[in-house]
């Protein structure tokens, strides 16, 4: 150990990192120790941090290639093409998803950071998909193992009602993705198999949508059963970076017309695998290599 503290938060996901100054130049080993303790705990929390857009773009860096802000031209921050604005005025991300996975390269992990944070509520909740898959029925999880689903942009944005929510989700939807991807990811860095699902998933592939929703659902219910989330209670300068590819995050709406900002920064993931070996492929759309380099 490199002199910091890793202190658990849940006894299934989350752990809060203690003596590491996210504003200085990390030493490699530190970084290091930060993606095995991400790879264990799937969700880290900094505490205090404040750091601005360029030292949140540079620890993000240290973890792989970054992301532009978003596949559909959701605007950035201003001068800062990779920094999204996470804003509740624009929309509300009540709803269980991983980001982006409507591409065939989801980011390998998001940092977000708290900029303004309402004095009640605008939590964030994080949920693990390595646990749900060890929870489920061994006929289920053989079953879950065969399945894929499609994954599409074109579902999932619970927005306010003003214009901006509106202008919001027409550039959300300007360009539409849907990619088959594996129910049951093999984690490229761990090896562990992990539920892949989210408000994104909308059919299993062979299946209608009506028999696709019960099966989803079922499976996702193991996602967010309590002892597999944890709560994130955010204050200013704040910052979480989680695992993408084994883990969902869902955003309570429950702070009123009060404001809640965040920051974004994603890190350029890979194709997933499914525990046959194949990979996701893309069914509408294209390889998004304006928003992710590719990694696979």
């Amino acid at each position: 150990m490199t002199g910091f503290d890793i202190r658990r938060i849940g006894g299934r996901i989350g752990a809060e990192v203690v003596g590491v100054d996210l504003s200085s130049a990390l030493p490699d080993a530190v970084v290091g120790e930060l993606n095995t303790a991400l790879l264990e705990y799937q969700a880290l929390v900094f505490r205090g941090q404040h750091l601005d857009d360029e030292q949140q773009l540079a620890f993000a860096s240290r973890f792989g290639p970054l992301t532009q802000a978003h596949p559909t031209g959701i605007p950035s921050v201003d001068g800062q093409p990779q920094v999204l604005p996470v804003d509740g005025e624009d929309q509300r991300a009540n709803h269980w998803h991983a980001d982006c996975t409507f591409i065939r390269t989801p980011p390998k992990a998001s940092t977000l950071r708290a900029v303004v944070m309402p004095p009640y509520g605008g939590n964030t909740l994080i949920a693990t998909g390595v646990a749900a898959y060890r929870d489920l029925p061994e006929d289920l999880r053989r079953f879950a193992d065969r399945l894929w689903a499609v994954h599409s942009n074109d579902a999932g944005q619970t927005l306010m009602e003003n214009e901006r929510a509106k202008r919001y989700r027409e550039v959300f939807m300007s360009k539409i993705y849907r990619t088959a991807h594996p129910v049951v990811r093999v984690h490229p860095e761990s090896g562990e198999p992990g539920l892949l699902l989210g408000s994104f998933a909308q059919q299993l592939v062979g299946f209608g949508v009506r028999d696709s929703w019960p099966i989803l659902s079922l499976l996702q219910s193991y996602v967010i059963r309590p002892e597999n989330v944890m709560r994130v209670v955010w204050n200013p300068g704040d910052l979480v970076l989680f695992d993408n590819r084994n883990a969902q995050h869902y955003g309570p709406d429950d702070y009123g017309d009060l404001p809640r900002k965040l920051h974004r920064v994603t890190i350029a993931g890979d194709v997933p695998v499914g525990v046959d070996g194949r990979e996701s492929y893309l069914i509408e759309g294209d390889d998004a290599a304006h928003y992710t380099p590719a990694m696979s």
